[in-house]
């Protein structure tokens, strides 16, 4: 019995790792400072039959466990000794929408930062060749992820580099932009040369498709043409204003009209008085 524990005792702590099933335990350290040993959970990465994969079949290693420290060139870099790698993605979760992905902008559509990127991820490792992933698998540690010639910056410094990361450096982003206005004013000729090509052309049904570029291009008003539509606009409003519409504008024209009429009388009756006076006034 005792000769049982003994043996037990002397048997190495790195073949007791409890790993999920179907999985590869490889123990890492960040330092050689470091005492207890950290395990990354491998195995080749595969989908059911019949789908399409992001990933290369037989030459993709899935990692998980990775800790917040391995970044990605560590990763590769500690892998390298089973193989020449050829890509490592780092992601939050497993890929469940096995489809293409587009190639997205480093300025424009940055990859999120979440609070949760403090925790444990999950990674993809390519390697050129497919021994690589067999190699991966049967790797021994413990590897050490901070060495005296690659060493991985933590707590302060950690932060301090990935503040300066995110500023974008703006000559790199000039060339980011120029790139894309390239890509798409060559793409809306494209679409020109198409639409002109099918212009007038009738389809299957007979129809024929009509489209703007027929039309005389409007050239841009001038001052003085802005101005003589504003007066005509201004003159076509005063002739449909409605004279008299409501009763106090016929009352008050009516009260208008008596005085101009009360006017004229006392100015001719000052009239025949100057004419009597005058001896000049012969009404007969």
């Amino acid at each position: 019995m005792v000769a049982r524990r003994r043996k037990r005792a002397a048997r190495d702590p790195e073949d007791c790792i409890p790993s999920p099933p179907g999985y590869a335990a490889i123990p890492i350290k960040f330092s050689e400072k470091q005492q207890a040993s950290h395990y990354l959970y491998v195995r080749a990465h595969g989908v059911r039959q019949g789908t399409k994969s992001t990933w290369p079949q037989k030459r993709t290693l899935f990692v998980l466990n990775v800790p917040p420290y391995c970044t990605e060139e560590s990763l590769s870099r500690l892998l390298s000794s089973c193989g020449l790698v050829q890509s490592v993605e780092l992601q939050e979760k497993p890929d469940l929408a096995e489809s293409p992905k587009e190639s997205r902008s480093k300025f424009f559509h940055p990859k999120p930062v979440p609070v949760s990127r403090q925790g444990f991820q999950v990674a993809y490792v390519v390697f050129q060749k497919p021994s690589g992933v067999s190699a991966a698998l049967a790797l021994k540690g413990p590897l050490l992820v901070s060495t005296e010639s690659h060493p991985v910056k933590s707590g302060i410094h950690k932060w301090i580099s990935d503040y300066a990361d995110s500023v974008p450096d703006p000559e790199a982003l000039r060339v980011e932009v120029d790139t894309f206005m390239e890509a798409y004013d060559q793409k809306i000729a494209e679409e020109e040369a198409k639409a002109k090509e099918e212009e007038g052309v009738p389809d299957e049904e007979g129809w024929v498709k009509v489209t703007r570029r027929g039309r005389r291009p409007v050239l841009p008003r001038t001052e003085a043409a802005s101005l003589r539509v504003l007066e005509r606009e201004r003159r076509k409003r005063a002739r449909k204003e409605l004279l008299n519409f409501y009763a106090w504008q016929h009352r008050e024209s009516k009260m208008e009209h008596l005085a101009q009429l009360r006017k004229k009388f006392e100015e001719d009756k000052q009239r025949i008085e100057l004419l009597r006076a005058q001896r000049k006034f012969r009404p007969y």
